[in-house]
């Protein structure tokens, strides 16, 4: 006859005839038992990714392979936390009591933690950000190429340069483009710094370029190349970026003034007149449209024989210089 678990728990487990506090055979049965399932457990997870990853691997880096890994992640912790429960707590009084101690003294240790893997429940619901989404978090700048439970790895970008001087840390790409380094992020940051989504609802930017014009050119013609150059530049981003905004109307409340079309402003100032034209890009590949875009306006100015202003100073000519000969008296002689 199997002994009762109280039997076995009363005969203990002995050393040199010294019996150990806490072991007996019913905890080495449980033991053995604990270390089965996790075993099994690891090998059934490992095992359901590697299928997913053979039945998507057309989408292996796209939104879809992220969410069923993250799925099979979850899947596995609650099997794994309801599995051991069940396995070392066959009593539901002594399953509350040892619930409130762990949860005392887990809430007071490992608070980050804890705050990190709320957040991580948070983020899986898509509305802050998920994986190919652009954002700004924590002083990064950058694509989401992964999301843990703890920490959200980013691919970092570099900074226009209006803000290139004030960045932190040291950025040395000038632009929107990869630096080549995962940050990675604590998942916390969402409830205590803001987070910028370039992409979630509205995947598009108002970019703005500035020209310094000297005030005795042909003003109204900058301004037509300017408006020539933009438009022909981003006519094709007008449509979906419509749609986009009229989606985005009906979600928030916006201003009126949210316009689309390219828009030249004038500023005066001591030395020039700055122009400056607003237009709106995609929130990516803003560096080639910019760049095609500098050097359209760069051509017509130059067929214009409009040229831009700058505060180097150029010397025009010299007054007259008038060159005397000092005629000195001879030496005394002698």
């Amino acid at each position: 006859m199997t002994p009762a678990p109280a039997a076995l728990l009363q005969e203990g487990v002995h050393l040199f005839g010294v019996r150990l506090a806490g072991f007996s055979p019913l905890t080495g049965r449980k033991f053995l038992l604990t270390l089965g399932f996790v075993a099994a457990l690891l090998l059934a997870s490992y095992l359901l990714r590697w299928l997913l990853r053979v039945v998507l691997r057309d989408t292996a880096q796209g939104r879809a392979a992220f969410w069923t890994r993250q799925a099979v992640k979850v899947l596995t912790a609650v099997v794994l936390v309801v599995g051991l429960v069940s396995i070392w707590f066959d009593d539901a009084g002594r399953i509350a009591t040892a619930a409130g101690l762990v949860t005392a003294g887990v809430a007071v240790a490992l608070q980050r933690v804890i705050t990190s893997f709320a957040a991580y429940l948070i983020i899986l619901r898509g509305r802050v950000y998920t994986v190919g989404d652009r954002i700004t978090m924590g002083g990064v700048r950058g694509d989401v190429v992964a999301v843990g439970f703890m920490q959200t790895t980013v691919m970092e970008m570099g900074e226009p340069p209006s803000v290139l001087a004030g960045a932190e840390p040291a950025v040395w790409v000038q632009s929107r483009q990869y630096t080549g380094r995962l940050v990675r992020i604590s998942n916390d940051k969402i409830f205590d710094s803001p987070v910028y989504n370039y992409t979630r609802e509205f995947p598009y930017l108002w970019e703005e370029m500035h020209l310094p014009i000297r005030y005795q050119d042909d003003r109204a013609k900058v301004e037509q190349i300017l408006l020539d150059a933009a438009r022909r530049h981003t006519q094709r981003f007008m449509a979906p970026a419509t749609e986009a905004l009229g989606d985005l109307r009906r979600r928030f409340t916006l201003p009126e003034d949210a316009s689309l079309e390219p828009t030249v402003y004038w500023r005066l100032t001591d030395n020039w007149l700055e122009l400056n034209l607003r237009f709106v890009v995609p929130e990516r590949g803003i560096r080639a449209i910019k760049d095609a875009m500098s050097r359209d306006i760069l051509a017509a100015l130059d067929a214009a024989k409009i040229g831009l202003a700058s505060a180097t100073y150029d010397i025009v000519g010299f007054p007259p210089i008038r060159i005397e000969e000092a005629r000195h008296a001879p030496p005394p002689r002698s």
